[in-house]
C-alpha cells in the first residue's frame, strides 16, 4: 500500500523552474511529466534534481499505455525506474488507456472497454511495471470521449478491481470524472461515492473547454465551479491526500496557479474543522 501524503502541489512547468529554483514557493510538493526527464543527464534532468533538493516530486507519466495489447516498453520502464532510482519520487503514477499499438505511438490517451478481458490485461501490465519499478503506482481514471458497448463493470468498478489485484493505487482527476460524465451522462456524484476511496492517494484539479458536441480535458483553464464542488464532496470521502492543480497549457503566471491553490486549500481546511 502506498503511504498516503496530505499536501497541495503544483504541476511543475517550464514557465516556472526559475520561480521554483530562484524561491522558495508555497507548495508542499510538485509534479513532473516523467517523460520530459527520462534522458541520461543534460540540462532537464540537472533541474529536476535541483527541484527535488527543495520539493517532494511526483512523476506523472503519459506514455506508459498500460492498457495496450503489446504489453509493456522494457526500455521505457528501464528508463524510468532510471529516474525513479535518482529523484525517489511522492508518487509514480500514469494514465488507465493506452497509447501505443504495434510500435507506433499516438501521443494520445485513448480509452479502454471496461470488460473482464481488458482487467486482465490491464492487471498484468500494471504488475509488470510495479515489479521493474521497484514500487506501487498510482493509476489515473481518464477522460474519455468514447465508449464501448457491452461493458461488464462501470469505470469505477473497474478501478477498484484493478487495485484491489494489483495493489496500486489511484490517482482520482475530479475534472476528468467531470468531463467524462458530461460526455457520457452519467452521474459524477455516482462516480465519486462509488470509486474506492481507501485507494486514493491524490487528486487532480483542471479546466477543460467545450468543444463541438463534448467537454475536452485541456488544462488550459483555471478549475470551474462544477470541478469545485465535486472536489468539496469527494474530499470528506477520503483519507490523508495530495492535491494538485494540473495546467498545461495557456499557462498563466505563478501567482495565478496560487490562488487556484489557495481555494484547494481553503476547501481543504474547512473538511478539517467538520471532520474535527
Amino acid at each position: 500500500m502506498i503511504a498516503p501524503f496530505a499536501g497541495f502541489g503544483l504541476g511543475l512547468r517550464k514557465p516556472h523552474y526559475a520561480e521554483f529554483l530562484d524561491h522558495r514557493v508555497a507548495v508542499d510538493f510538485v509534479e513532473v511529466i516523467s517523460e520530459n526527464f527520462m534522458i541520461d543527464g543534460g540540462r532537464p534532468r540537472q533541474i529536476l534534481r535541483d527541484v527535488r533538493a527543495r520539493y517532494p516530486v511526483a512523476l506523472h507519466g503519459v506514455s506508459m499505455s498500460i492498457g495496450s495489447a503489446d504489453g509493456l516498453d522494457g526500455a521505457y520502464l528501464a528508463r524510468l525506474r532510471a529516474l525513479i532510482d535518482e529523484i525517489d519520487p511522492l508518487f509514480v503514477s500514469d494514465h488507465l488507456s493506452w497509447t501505443r499499438i504495434e510500435g507506433f505511438s499516438s501521443h494520445d490517451l485513448l480509452p479502454l472497454p471496461y470488460t473482464r478481458e481488458a482487467l486482465d490485461l490491464v492487471c498484468a501490465n500494471i504488475d509488470r511495471a510495479q515489479e521493474a519499478l521497484g514500487r506501487a503506482m498510482l493509476i489515473e481514471n481518464p477522460s474519455t470521449y468514447i465508449d464501448f458497448a457491452p461493458a461488464d463493470m462501470t469505470e469505477w468498478q473497474f478501478l477498484d478491481a484493478m487495485c484491489a489485484r494489483t495493489g496500486c493505487g489511484l490517482l482520482l482527476d475530479v475534472n476528468n470524472v467531470f468531463v467524462s460524465a458530461s460526455n457520457h451522462g452519467f452521474d459524477p456524484i455516482a462516480y465519486l461515492d462509488g470509486v474506492a476511496h481507501d485507494r486514493v492517494r491524490q487528486i487532480h484539479l483542471a479546466g477543460h473547454s467545450m468543444g463541438e458536441d463534448l467537454l475536452i480535458d485541456t488544462h488550459d483553464r483555471p478549475v470551474p465551479g462544477s470541478v469545485w464542488d465535486l472536489y468539496a464532496h469527494v474530499l470528506p470521502l477520503l483519507g490523508p491526500v495530495a492535491t494538485m492543480i494540473e495546467r498545461d497549457d495557456d499557462i498563466p503566471p505563478l501567482a495565478d496557479l496560487l490562488g487556484e491553490l489557495a481555494v484547494a486549500r481553503t476547501i481543504g481546511r474547512r473538511h478539517l474543522r467538520r471532520a474535527a
